[in-house]
């Protein structure tokens, strides 16, 4: 029995160090350790997005547009959804590919921004000026390549008090590096009510057409789009977790089953009449005989 349980004893001592042994090599690259999965790399700290859905974005904050004229935040309010979007135009890596993401998603879907809806792009770098704004919006509207765009897709710079103001109310969190002289932080689109509130945030730099679309009909509040769009919203669901759309399968079944019983009593009526003009032809044919 001792010596049982001895060899128990060393085989949960064996399996033990194998699996320590194990977690120090996943978490070793090159003889360096890795930090815990759980933990941030140094300069990642503060850089994320935290959804602040339904907040109201501050009206009174002040920028300049990309001719170099000041503008406030609400001027962009009261017409029709928007999308915003937080680059800075010096970027070199996620923000050239979220608004090239952006641009290929808005052109697979047919409202036109300007008319259906409208983009506002603010750099969250406060040494930016309009100049380079003008040259970024020249770039990703010839790229979108619709008539309008122009009047519809802003490129705005500010200062650090509207920044810091604008970016804690939309929960955008980054941190620059002095030694790279770059920002770290995510990337993600926000779509955003007439009124100026948050409706829904995509992450990343690939944005879902389909999802985008439901994301300004929703944001709309059903001032855009058509019964079909109206259909998509009921049978799928926002998920703030994803930032996706994702299918509701209840509601799903509640609409076959209602498109069922709609074809089943339209069969049923067609039968009816078919029975009845039958019953029709045959009672006139036996007048007809008599």
């Amino acid at each position: 029995m001792i010596r049982k349980r001895n060899n128990s004893i060393g085989f949960v001592a064996i399996v033990s160090a194998v699996l320590l042994a194990g977690s120090a090599s996943a978490q070793m690259n090159n003889g360096v350790m890795s930090p815990p999965a759980n933990t941030r790399p140094p300069r990642l700290e503060n850089v994320g997005i935290e959804q602040r859905l339904d907040a109201q974005l501050p009206p009174d904050l002040i920028f300049r547009d990309e001719n170099g004229k000041a503008v406030k935040l609400g001027d962009y309010f009261g017409r029709k959804p928007l999308i915003l979007n937080l680059v800075y135009y010096n970027c070199t890596m996620l923000c050239g590919e979220a608004l090239a993401g952006l641009s290929s998603a808005m052109r697979l879907i047919k409202f036109d921004v300007g008319n259906e809806f409208d983009v506002v792009t603010v750099s969250f770098d406060p040494r930016e000026t309009p100049e380079m704004a003008a040259a970024k919006k020249a770039d990703y509207v010839k790229r979108y390549g619709r008539a309008g765009a122009a009047g519809g897709w802003h490129f705005l710079t500010g200062q650090p008090e509207s920044i810091n103001a604008l970016t804690k109310v939309v929960g955008f969190q980054y941190q620059y590096d002095p030694k790279t002289n770059q920002y770290a932080h995510a990337t993600a689109i926000m779509v955003v009510t007439p009124q100026g509130r948050i409706s829904r945030y995509f992450y990343g730099v690939d944005f879902p057409p389909k999802d985008l679309r439901m994301g300004l009909v929703e944001a709309s509040q059903g001032k855009i789009g058509n019964a079909v769009d109206a259909v998509l919203l009921y049978c799928y669901h926002y998920n703030p977790e994803t930032g996706k759309y994702g299918a509701m399968v209840g509601n799903i079944l509640r609409m076959a089953g209602a498109a069922t019983i709609l074809l089943l009593g339209g069969l049923l009526l067609i039968l009816w009449r078919l029975d009845s003009s039958v019953t029709r032809k045959a009672a006139a044919k036996r007048r007809y005989a008599q």
